[in-house]
């Protein structure tokens, strides 16, 4: 250190007039060289290091801007996105809604058509079954009586004879004749 202050001090002491030379002692002539371009660049880059400063600090407050901007943007479009997604969701709980008792309605619907259907059906067969029936019941009563009228055919032809044929229809004649007087 002493070194460095003697360089200094013996600045004051080179010789006003004499020649230019270099001094080879690099302890003295470091500081000066440092602090003479510390000195120029100082002087001359103050300028331009403020103003690159001052483009830095306005491009970052633009930036930060920007960013406040957008970030309002990005707020007001995830307001809009949560009222609208609020929206959809009512509408959807809606139509779940609107859509099950669409299908109870439907589903009762079609319960009541199925069981007037049945009862359709149900009706139909007991007609079919009393028509039947009484078919059955008709077609019994033909034979009996084709059946029963054969038989007296049969009795009557094995029983009857020419004398008791005339007596028969003479009796039969007398009847209808007798049955005429009364309705005329």
């Amino acid at each position: 250190m002493k070194n460095v202050t003697d360089s200094f001090v013996s600045l004051g002491y080179w010789p006003s007039a004499g020649s230019f030379g270099f001094n080879t002692d690099i302890l003295a002539t470091n500081p000066i060289n440092l602090s003479v371009v510390l000195g120029v660049l100082i002087f001359f880059g103050k300028g331009v290091l403020s103003d690159l400063l001052d483009n830095r600090k306005q491009r970052i407050l633009n930036t930060i801007r920007n960013s406040e901007e957008l970030r309002g943007g990005a707020i007001e479009q995830l307001e809009k996105a949560r009222a609208h997604l609020r929206k959809v969701e009512m509408e959807a709980d809606q139509y779940r809604v609107n859509g099950y008792s669409e299908i109870e309605r439907q589903k009762l619907n079609l319960i009541n058509s199925t069981s007037k259907d049945l009862e359709q059906l149900e009706n139909s067969k007991n007609e079919t079954i009393y028509f039947e029936q009484q078919r059955a019941i008709n077609q019994v009563r033909q034979r009996v009586f084709q059946q029963a009228l054969q038989r007296a055919l049969r009795t009557l032809n094995s029983c009857l004879n020419n004398e008791l044929h005339l007596r028969t229809i003479s009796a039969n004649i007398g009847m209808f004749e007798a049955m005429k007087e009364i309705t005329d």
